[in-house]
C-alpha cells in the first residue's frame, strides 16, 4: 500500500464553488476539495497524470451549467478535463497534447446574448508549451504560446496563436471576461475578447510599458482601469486604457497628416505611445508585488507580497488599510460569490480563509511548511525532521523558527511550536536557524537546537532546548534552555533514551553530554513544576568529533560515533565499554535495529559506506558503498531501511529510461540477517529526504489492520512530499490520503448538501455487489432506506443507484434449468 501526502497547496490559484461552501485547490496531479466551514478535506478529483495548473468552476449563470458543481481543469499532462466535483466524476477529456501552464475561459464571465440565438461554442485560452520547437532545439525559438482551444468541439483552434514567450506566463482575465493579459518582462500585453467569439476572429491587442519588470496584472471590474505590480514593490494604475485601440480615437489624441498624435501633457505618467489617459504610481511594498486584485465593486484594490501584509487601497484617495502579521509572503488572492468570504494563499503552503471586509482570518488550510532556505549555513548539521512513531506525526523545522507537527495519516497540520520569536520582515537576513529536532520514543519530550549566525565573526550562539508535552492539551512547553551546551562547538545530534527521561547530545567539539530530567512534581492542575534537564555526564574519545549517537532498544548501551570509529558506553556510569570500527570516512548516522543486537552505521565522503555491525561479535557483518541520506530501523523485528543517493544521470545508463527520468535516489529495505535487499523503490528528490517506521496498528482502516505488518515506512523527500509504504505488502498501488479526523463529525461538512440537508445525517452505506449481500438486503424489512445512506457528497450517481434500488424490491429465486 502506498499513500501520498504533503503536496503543495500554492502551485496555482484555488477556486471557490458557486455556493462558497467548497474550495478547490490544485495539489500535484489532483484537485483537492476542502470545506470552507471546517477547512477539512472532503474529496478529490483524480485522473491527471501530471501537475494540475488551473481549476475553473463553471458559474451558476453560465448557459453551459445546469448544476452548481462543474469545473474545468488543465494540466501539464496536455489534457483539459471537465468534472462534476459533487460526485466526483470525470465527464469529458480534451487531449491538447501540449503541457498547459495556465488557462482562462472568458465565456463564463461574459453576459449571455439576449437575441435568442443558439449559444456559440465555448472557448478557453491557454498558455501551452510548444513541444515541437523545443524538441527541435531551435536556438531562438519561443517555447510557450498563448493558444485558443474550442472546448465544445474538443480541439485547438488551428492557426490562432496570440503570443509567443520564452517562459510560461500566467494569464489574467478581466471580471467582465472581455479582456485577457499577461506580464512579459517590462511590458503588459492585453487582448480584447470579441463578444461573438468563434474559431476565426480578429483580436485587438495593445501593450503598456514600464522601466521595471512586471510581476502581476489586474483588471477593474467595470471601468477601463488596469493595475500592475513590479519587482520593486510599486503599483502602477492606468486609467482610460484602450480607448483608442478598442473603441476608436480618444479625446486626448489628434489626427495630424494621417498620423496619430498624442498630447503628452494631458497624459501624466504614460510611457511613449501607450494607449491610456494617465498612469499613477503607488509605493508601499518594499519587495515585489505578488497579489493584485480589485474588489467586486471596483472601489478598492488589494495588494500583497513578501512582507506578509495584505494592503487594502481606496482607489479614489489612495488611503490604505492593513491586515498585518500573516507571517509569510502572499502568493494569490481569490474572491468567492459570497462577498464576506475570500482566501489568500501564502508561501508557507497555507491558505487562509478571510472574513471580508474586516480581513479577519477565519480558519486555515495547512500543508507542510518548507524548510529554511539557507541550510548551507548549518555546515552539515541539519536534521530538520523527527517522527512520533506511535501517533504517526512528523515534527519539521520550518523557516519561521517553528516546529510544525504534521499528521501523516490525515495529511494536515496538528500544531506548531514557536522555538524562538521572530517578526516576519521582507529582506531580513537569516540570523537564527533551527537546525535540529528530536522526539523521545513516547512523544512526551522534544529537543531542539537553534544556531544564531555570528555577524562579522562575533555574536554566534548555540542553544539547546528541551520541551515537555502536557498530557491533556498535547501542547509542548519550554522546560530547559542550555546556552552553548558544548562550549563554542555546534551540536551534531540528539538522541533520547527509549524508556527513561534521558538524552544525549553530540558535538563537533569532541565531546558528548548525557542529560537527565529532574524529578517531576505534579500538582492538582496536572502541570509539572520545578522540573528541568541537567547534565549527568560528559564523555569524549581521543579528541575526535562526536557526530552521531543512539541508544539500544533496552537503553543499556549508548553508541557514539567518534570520527571514523564507534564507541560503546554504559550511559548510567559513563563507562567506555568497547570501540569498534574503523571506517574510511567519518560516521554520520547510527541506529540500532529493533530489539536485535545489530547496529547500522553510515558514513559520508568520497568513499561512503553503509555497514551492519553485530554487537555480540563486535564486528561488521556486511557493508555497501552507498551514499546514505537517511537510515531508519523498525521498532520490532530486525528490519531497517536506507535512503541512498544514486550516481549522476551521466554516469548511470539506467537513468536514461523515460520511465524513471528525474529519479535520484533509492529506498532499500533490508532484513538484517541477509545482505540482499528485500524490497526497493526508486524515488525522486531524495537529497534532503528522511525515513521512519511508524506504527499503524492504532488506525481503524481495514487495509492497514489486515496487513502482515503494522509498521509502515514513511519517506519524506527534499520537497517535503511524503509517501507511506507497506514494506511487507504485495504489489503496491497509489492512493491519495483523504481521511477526516475521527474527532470531527462528518455531518459538520456534508450536512448542508443534498439528502442530508433535508433529513439529517444517516449512517455510512457501502454498496455491496456480492450476491449474498444483495439477498440479505432484499430480505430486510426496510432495505430501500439504506440506498441513500451516507454523506451526500459521496453518494453514487443515479445511474448506479437505480439498479440497486430495483434489486432491493425484488425477491430473488434460484431457477433450475432442464
Amino acid at each position: 500500500m502506498i499513500r501520498m501526502g504533503g503536496k503543495s497547496y500554492i502551485s496555482s490559484p484555488p477556486a471557490f464553488s458557486n455556493d462558497a461552501n467548497k474550495l478547490l485547490v490544485c495539489t500535484g496531479n489532483t484537485v483537492s476539495i476542502f470545506s470552507t466551514s471546517t477547512g477539512l478535506l472532503i474529496n478529490e478529483l483524480e485522473g491527471h497524470t501530471a501537475e494540475v495548473k488551473s481549476v475553473i468552476v463553471v458559474p451558476e449563470n453560465s448557459p453551459a451549467s445546469r448544476l452548481l458543481c462543474y469545473c474545468w481543469t488543465a494540466s501539464l499532462d496536455g489534457t483539459i478535463r471537465y468534472w462534476d466535483f459533487s460526485v466526483p466524476e470525470l465527464i469529458k477529456t480534451i487531449h491538447v497534447r501540449l503541457p498547459i501552464h495556465s488557462m482562462v475561459i472568458p465565456g463564463f464571465l461574459c453576459k449571455p446574448a439576449d437575441d435568442g440565438e443558439k449559444s456559440s461554442d465555448l472557448f478557453a485560452y491557454v498558455c501551452a508549451e510548444n513541444v515541437k520547437q523545443q524538441q527541435e532545439g531551435l536556438a531562438n525559438a519561443s517555447c510557450w504560446q498563448i493558444r485558443k482551444c474550442n472546448l465544445t468541439q474538443s480541439r485547438l483552434c488551428g492557426g490562432v496563436t496570440l503570443a509567443e514567450t520564452l517562459k510560461p506566463r500566467f494569464i489574467t482575465i478581466s471580471p467582465s471576461g472581455n479582456y485577457i493579459g499577461i506580464c512579459e518582462k517590462r511590458k503588459l500585453r492585453i487582448w480584447e475578447i470579441p463578444t461573438g467569439d468563434s474559431d476565426r476572429v480578429v483580436f485587438k491587442k495593445m501593450s503598456l510599458h514600464h522601466t521595471k519588470t512586471f510581476t502581476t496584472i489586474a483588471f477593474h471590474p467595470t471601468d477601463r482601469i488596469v493595475a500592475a505590480g513590479d519587482v520593486t514593490g510599486r503599483i502602477l494604475i492606468w486609467r482610460g486604457v484602450g480607448e483608442n485601440t478598442f473603441t476608436g480615437i480618444g479625446v486626448n489624441n489628434k489626427l495630424l497628416n494621417g498620423t496619430l498624435q498624442r498630447d503628452e501633457e494631458e497624459r501624466p505618467g504614460v510611457k511613449g505611445d501607450d494607449d491610456a489617459d494617465s498612469c499613477t504610481v503607488w509605493h508601499w511594498h518594499s519587495a515585489g508585488v505578488n497579489v493584485l486584485f480589485f474588489s467586486t465593486d471596483g472601489a478598492y484594490l488589494y495588494s500583497g507580497g513578501k512582507e506578509g501584509v495584505l494592503v487594502l487601497w481606496q482607489l479614489d484617495t489612495g488611503k490604505k488599510k492593513f491586515l498585518p502579521r500573516i507571517g509569510s509572503p502572499l502568493i494569490y488572492f481569490t474572491n468567492s460569490s459570497d462577498p464576506s468570504l475570500s482566501s489568500i494563499s501564502c508561501a508557507d503552503n497555507h491558505i487562509h480563509l478571510l472574513k471580508m471586509p474586516s480581513m479577519e482570518i477565519l480558519r486555515s488550510i495547512s500543508g507542510i511548511k518548507p524548510p529554511s532556505s539557507d541550510l548551507e549555513l548549518n555546515k552539515g548539521s541539519y536534521s530538520g525532521v523527527a517522527f512520533n512513531h506511535s501517533d504517526g506525526l512528523a515534527a519539521l523545522c520550518t523557516e519561521n523558527y517553528c516546529i510544525q507537527f504534521y499528521s501523516l495519516f490525515n495529511d494536515r497540520e496538528i500544531s506548531e511550536v514557536q522555538v524562538c520569536e521572530r517578526n516576519h520582515q521582507p529582506g531580513d537576513e537569516i540570523t537564527v536557524v533551527v537546525n535540529l529536532v528530536a522526539l523521545s520514543p513516547d512523544g512526551c519530550s522534544m529537543g531542539t537546537v537553534e544556531t544564531r549566525i555570528p555577524e562579522e565573526g562575533i555574536g554566534g550562539l548555540v542553544s539547546l532546548k528541551f520541551w515537555e508535552c502536557s498530557s491533556q492539551s498535547k501542547d509542548f512547553s519550554l522546560s530547559t534552555v542550555v546556552y552553548e551546551p558544548h562550549r563554542d562547538a555546534s551540536v551534531s545530534g540528539i538522541a533520547f533514551h527509549p524508556t527513561r527521561q534521558m538524552a544525549v547530545s553530540t558535538s563537533y567539539g569532541a565531546d558528548f553530554k548525557v542529560w537527565v530530567r529532574n524529578n517531576e512534581v505534579p500538582r492538582n492542575d496536572q502541570r509539572v513544576h520545578n522540573s528541568g534537564w541537567t547534565c549527568h555526564a560528559v564523555g569524549s574519545y581521543k579528541k575526535k568529533p562526536m557526530t552521531a549517537a543512539t541508544f539500544s532498544m533496552d537503553g543499556s548501551v549508548l553508541a557514539v560515533a567518534a570520527g571514523n570509529v564507534i564507541t560503546l558506553w554504559d550511559p548510567d556510569r559513563n563507562f567506555l565499554v568497547a570501540v569498534i570500527g574503523e571506517s574510511i570516512e567519518p560516521i554520520t548516522t547510527l541506529a540500532y535495529v529493533g530489539k536485535s543486537d545489530y547496529l547500522v552505521s553510515a558514513s559520508h565522503g568520497s568513499n561512503p559506506q553503509v555497514s551492519l555491525w553485530s554487537m555480540s561479535k563486535l564486528s561488521v557483518l556486511w557493508s555497501y558503498k552507498l551514499q546514505a541520506e537517511a537510515v531508519s530501523c523498525a521498532m520490532d523485528g530486525s528490519s531497517f531501511a536506507v535512503l541512498a543517493l544514486l550516481p549522476s544521470a551521466s554516469k548511470s545508463t539506467e537513468l536514461t529510461e523515460p520511465s524513471i527520468q528525474g529519479v535520484n535516489g533509492v529506498i532499500l529495505f533490508f532484513n538484517a540477517e541477509n545482505a540482499i535487499p528485500v524490497s526497493s523503490w526508486f524515488v525522486k528528490k531524495a537529497l534532503g529526504g528522511s525515513l521512519a517506521f511508524i506504527d499503524a496498528s492504532s488506525k481503524p482502516e481495514d487495509d492497514m489492520a489486515s496487513g502482515k505488518s503494522v509498521e509502515l515506512l514513511t519517506y519524506i523527500n527534499g520537497a517535503r512530499e511524503y509517501v507511506l509504504l507497506d514494506p511487507h505488502g504485495g504489489p503496491a498501488h497509489i492512493q491519495r490520503i483523504a481521511h477526516l479526523e475521527s474527532g470531527f463529525d462528518s455531518d459538520e461538512i456534508a450536512g448542508r448538501f443534498g439528502y442530508a440537508s433535508i433529513y439529517g445525517k444517516l449512517s455510512e452505506f457501502k454498496l455491496e455487489r456480492d450476491r449474498t449481500a444483495s439477498i440479505a438486503s432484499a430480505t430486510s424489512e426496510r432495505s430501500w432506506e439504506m440506498i441513500l445512506d451516507g454523506p451526500s457528497h459521496n453518494l453514487p450517481p443515479l445511474t448506479k443507484l437505480c439498479s440497486a434500488f430495483l434489486e432491493s424490491l425484488l425477491e430473488r429465486r434460484t431457477a433450475t434449468v432442464d
